[in-house]
């Protein structure tokens, strides 16, 4: 989760955005475990606060056996109080990734240099057995003071993603949309708003009811997400490294 996301209130652990979106995440790593029928290692790449591994931590706690949150934003102090734990924080790649599933949940839009991150991956996996399970922002047409507030240099499609997965020898499995159900919604909030106004965070605190509405819709559409091939505010991208 971005960090710069807390500064305006929001609490993962209720706001429909976070509580939606650790669904299909949740669903690759039991798909995952379920093949490998061992604990799993994750690499959290771009951790920032660590929500989704928190999540995945307290709710199948026994398919995982390790989890690195990696990120360049931690102190020596953060890092030494984790160090041979569990969750172990990191401000670089751990040198041998094995029998993982690397996470990244929106972090390649922040990076200048996506290809280098990933072929950076790349070169640490060791073995046949590694996954992936990457998130982007969806389509230039929602580009906002949102993204510009968050430091994003693009938003993807599937075929920009698909197109970057293959530059970098990655082996796609599965790449579709999510949050398709409000895409109109938000497309139209966006056209309407000024893409060179004040740079903000959409992410804001919801009112209860449309909190609750709001997660009940995107909850919905998360067991049909594969077949979403059109449209949505963020693409995923799922395989094997």
């Amino acid at each position: 989760m971005d960090l710069k996301e807390l500064e305006s209130g929001v609490n993962p652990k209720v706001h429909w955005y976070y509580q939606s979106k650790k669904i299909p995440l949740i669903k690759y790593i039991k798909k995952v475990y379920k093949e490998a029928n061992v604990p799993l290692t994750i690499v959290d790449v771009g951790s920032g606060s660590g929500f989704f591994m928190y999540e995945l931590l307290e709710q199948v706690p026994s398919m995982i056996a390790k989890i690195y949150l990696v990120d360049i934003g931690y102190n020596d102090e953060e890092i030494a109080a984790t160090t041979n734990q569990v969750v172990e924080k990191t401000r670089s790649l751990p040198p041998v990734i094995q029998n993982a599933v690397v996470v990244m949940m929106d972090v390649l839009e922040h990076l200048e240099d996506a290809h280098g991150m990933l072929r950076a991956i790349k070169k640490n996996a060791a073995g046949d057995y590694n996954h992936f399970f990457i998130t982007v922002p969806a389509f230039m047409s929602l580009w906002s003071g949102h993204d510009v507030y968050l430091g994003h240099y693009r938003r993807y499609t599937s075929r920009s993603l698909r197109n970057l997965l293959t530059d970098c020898a990655y082996q796609r499995q599965s790449i579709y949309y999510i949050y398709g159900s409000i895409f109109p919604l938000v497309w139209l909030a966006r056209r309407f708003s000024s893409k060179t106004g004040k740079p903000e965070s959409d992410m804001k605190p919801s009112g209860r009811l449309v909190n609750a509405l709001l997660k009940t819709i995107c909850t919905i559409e998360m067991p049909v997400r594969r077949a979403n091939l059109l449209a949505g505010v963020s693409v995923v991208g799922e395989g094997k490294i």
